[in-house]
């Protein structure tokens, strides 16, 4: 790696000058290479037109209608790179694969596990192509074992690692995360292994195989409940809103807003916040009552002061709420909507949402790096690529295929 200047000023990138070649698909494969773009490395993302890839087809999109090119999910886990299609299928478009490879620093794939190895395209047969590979695999489950072969998304994964059990109310069927949760946690393992393989490249010339398994990224994320189980044999159950140390802790309707629901996030940590709450609510005698300075002696009561704080802000907007209990000392927020994000002004503030030029729709928003670095700040460059947008390029600036490989190649259906 280098650290080369962009052209826009002095500023360096952080991996500038490292190559990515991303076989991934959907979100967990592709938010580790959107990573990589986003501090200067050239990403090539390769996929097929004719088995599109299913973010492609996941909402939202671009005027609420279904298009392989408007996809804002899609977008957002592929801004920065270049795209390229091809049948991997094929002899031909397997044997791109291996030039890219010979041209690459980094493999990303999130095949089924065994599918490479059928077409040729392990790491151990790339490797003698480029000794000093490192390569990452991201499946459900990991490449070996008895659950390696098990078919899913990210649902499943959330659900093997412990999440949706554990989301929902106690006295209901529970609910699970919202989406595909470990597609989200094991991106941002995986990201921080791989550099660690690149650090290690560099200061020893050695590649590595990395196989990140989403089950375990998300059983990671748990290691609390785990270790309590290991303790003394507790199983962790959900719990709705409530929290086991804050009390009361939940999230509260409010006054809807254009026919539509409102709801406040309320936490207590101490006897002071609490007095301060019931204040805020008008209920000295509450502020007052012996019973009630205690976390467990408000927990004892929990159900009606749940009741009780529900009952005040269900005649107040969710942000008259959210500003009067934080002027008071007591956290609260407004809970989010998606509409909501555009004018969120921490966001705003931290530059969250970033606007790029689309070719299909004339603009996109994508969301900023979650990592802010003084001296080598990070940023999407450009929106995720059209399919097959830049065969031509790719295959002549970073292969040096001249026009007629490239011709045979596209007449032959392999570029497809």
């Amino acid at each position: 790696m280098t650290n080369e200047t962009t052209n826009r000023g002095t500023t360096p990138h952080a991996l500038a000058g490292l190559k990515v070649l991303d076989l991934s698909w959907v979100v967990a494969g592709p938010l580790i290479g959107r990573a990589l773009a986003d501090f200067g490395a050239e990403v090539v993302r390769v996929e097929s037109s004719v088995r599109v890839e299913t973010a492609r087809l996941m909402q939202p999109f671009h005027g609420g209608v279904q298009d392989k090119e408007g996809s804002a999910l899609f977008g957002n886990c592929n801004a920065g790179k270049r795209g390229l299609t091809l049948d991997l299928k094929s002899a031909e478009g397997q044997q791109v694969v291996r030039d890219l490879v010979g041209w690459a620093d980094v493999v990303v794939e999130s095949f089924s596990p065994g599918q490479l190895k059928k077409w040729d395209l392990d790491y151990d047969a790339l490797r003698v192509i480029k000794p000093d590979l490192v390569m990452l695999s991201t499946s459900i489950a990991g490449q070996d074992g008895p659950w390696a072969t098990l078919a899913g998304f990210g649902n499943v994964g959330s659900s093997l690692s412990g999440f949706q059990h554990l989301v929902g109310y106690d006295d209901r069927l529970p609910m699970g995360t919202f989406g595909p949760y470990t597609d989200y946690v094991g991106p941002r393992l995986a990201l921080v292994t791989l550099l660690a393989a690149l650090e290690n490249r560099r200061r020893t010339g050695e590649g590595a195989y990395i196989d990140v398994a989403q089950v375990e990224a998300g059983i990671f994320f748990l290691s609390p409940q785990v270790a309590h189980y290991g303790y003394d044999g507790t199983i962790a159950e959900r719990h709705g809103n409530r929290d086991p140390h804050l009390v009361p802790h939940g999230v509260f309707p409010a006054r809807a807003v254009d026919g539509k629901e409102r709801f406040v996030a309320i936490a207590v940590r101490d006897r002071a916040e609490w007095i301060a709450l019931a204040r805020a609510m008008g209920r000295e005698d509450l502020a007052e009552r012996d019973d009630l300075a205690s976390a467990d002696g408000r927990r004892a009561a929990e159900g009606e002061l749940e009741q009780l704080i529900a009952t005040w802000t269900a005649e107040r907007p969710a942000v008259e709420v959210e500003t009067l209990l934080q002027a008071a000392g007591v956290p609260a927020h407004a809970a989010v909507t998606s509409d909501d994000y555009q004018h969120e002004p921490q966001l705003a503030h931290r530059g969250h949402l970033v606007e790029l030029p689309h070719a299909r729709h004339g603009r996109t928003f994508v969301e900023a790096p979650r990592y802010r670095l003084s001296a080598t700040p990070g940023a999407p460059r450009r929106a995720a690529p059209a399919l097959g947008q830049d065969n031509d390029s790719v295959l002549r600036e970073l292969l040096d295929y001249d026009a007629a490989r490239i011709a045979a190649l596209r007449e032959g259906g392999i570029l497809r």
